[in-house]
């Protein structure tokens, strides 16, 4: 099979590339309310709509594109034909939901969408904003997961749109995944992600003194990195754009923070070793992107006082990264002296806390933990959430159900 042929590794680093971008670099604020004609609304709802229309389809050809990208370098082996397969049905079961939740990404005014954050491609971030901004909202910096090949921005939207109903703006940073880049540049987009959200989220309404950050899967492990390696720069006294004390916490939610652990099992699981270690940038790098190896190394003991409160959340279910990897990470940070605390829900597997339960709506533990850890200090919020109305089911449980049976994940 061409991903077992381990010559192929250096030929995947080398054929990375970038694809141009359609969006407008200029970062867009919100726009204050003015007067208009019943003739100038209906032209602006018009130019509106064709804006949306094209957006949409400039996200699904980026996607198409890295898609069959990705498919020219993995071949046609037997594990990934079946996952794709699985990853089709188990979408097609849960389309009632993601056609309500697309409809709100694509055309809710409380949602701006490719917000510019650096120079590099899918150097973009959406974001969700509550409906009445009267006063600044705490913010959650969301990194998504995706395997490291497939992660994309609008994988948030579920939890964006949840958020912001209850008070928090949600920025949901994208990044280059591979093929396009490999582990160094993904770590580095979202770190620059992370500096736009804390330097500039006031603009948008955000509080600047109540940023939390948060990352799934892939996302978890990408954005522990960008904490960690944030946290060693400042310690040595290095320039940075942002800092790790403008972080009020750390969630991750069903990560991998030691990839010398997780080889065999993601090659056993379909994420073939050659293809992992072209991500990783080879086998001499597994360790500098481990948070967990980084933070027991002697150098980076100064960075340790440095790192926010950290919150783990992982299903013990999950077979597509294994509870124990949040729980020897937890572990380890509390040997070191770092904040840090693990919250397991049991029978929970990889995409049951993120997508399955939220969409079946109503109680949300996960959820619910986060929100009220944010509103910790605010009665106000509180009490909102006290009176809020359960969440609303956006799928059937029968899908639900098969949904979790074929899952590939």
């Amino acid at each position: 099979m061409a991903m077992e042929n381990e010559g192929d590794n250096e030929q995947l680093l080398s054929r990375a590339y970038t694809l141009p971008s359609n969006n407008n670099k200029r970062r867009r604020k919100p726009l204050n309310k003015t007067k208009s004609t019943p003739v100038t609304a209906g032209l602006c709802r018009q130019g509106s709509f064709s804006r949306e229309i094209g957006h949409a389809a400039a996200e699904t050809y980026l996607i198409t594109r890295l898609s069959f990208k990705l498919l020219s370098y993995l071949g046609l082996g037997y594990r990934w034909i079946t996952r794709l397969l699985g990853l089709a049905l188990y979408a097609m079961l849960l389309m009632p939901g993601f056609l309500q939740v697309a409809f709100y990404y694509f055309f809710s005014p409380l949602v701006r969408r490719s917000v510019v954050y650096g120079d590099q491609p899918r150097n973009r971030l959406d974001l969700y904003l509550p409906e009445d901004i009267n006063r600044p909202k705490p913010v959650v910096a969301f990194v998504t997961g995706g395997a490291w090949i497939i992660g994309y921005k609008a994988w948030g939207s579920l939890l964006g749109k949840q958020l912001s109903e209850h008070d928090i703006i949600v920025a949901c940073i994208d990044y280059r995944n591979f093929p396009q880049g490999t582990i160094g540049d993904m770590v580095e987009d979202v770190s620059q992600g992370i500096s736009f959200v804390c330097n500039t989220i006031a603009d948008y309404g955000g509080d600047p003194n109540r940023i939390y950050l948060m990352g799934q899967s892939a996302g978890a492990h990408i954005s522990s990195c960008a904490l960690m390696k944030q946290a060693i720069k400042e310690s040595r006294g290095e320039s940075v754009s942002w800092t790790t004390s403008q972080i009020k916490a750390y969630f991750g939610l069903s990560g991998g923070y030691n990839l010398p652990n997780l080889v065999d099992h993601f090659n056993n699981r379909g994420l073939y070793r050659s293809i992992f270690l072209s991500i990783m940038e080879g086998e001499e790098s597994l360790r500098n992107y481990s948070p967990e190896i980084m933070v027991q190394d002697q150098s980076s003991k100064a960075a340790i006082p440095l790192l926010p409160h950290i919150i783990l959340f992982h299903g013990t279910s999950d077979s597509s990264i294994p509870s124990d990897s949040s729980k020897t990470f937890v572990d380890t940070l509390c040997g070191v002296g770092a904040q840090a605390e693990l919250i397991l829900y049991d029978g929970k597997t990889h995409t049951d806390l993120f997508l399955q339960d939220p969409l079946r709506g109503g109680k949300d533990d996960l959820f619910d933990h986060i929100v009220a850890y944010i509103h910790a200090n605010d009665k106000e919020a509180l009490a909102k959430d006290a009176m809020a109305p359960p969440r609303r089911r956006l799928v059937p449980e029968i899908l639900l159900k098969l949904a979790r049976r074929i899952s590939p994940f």
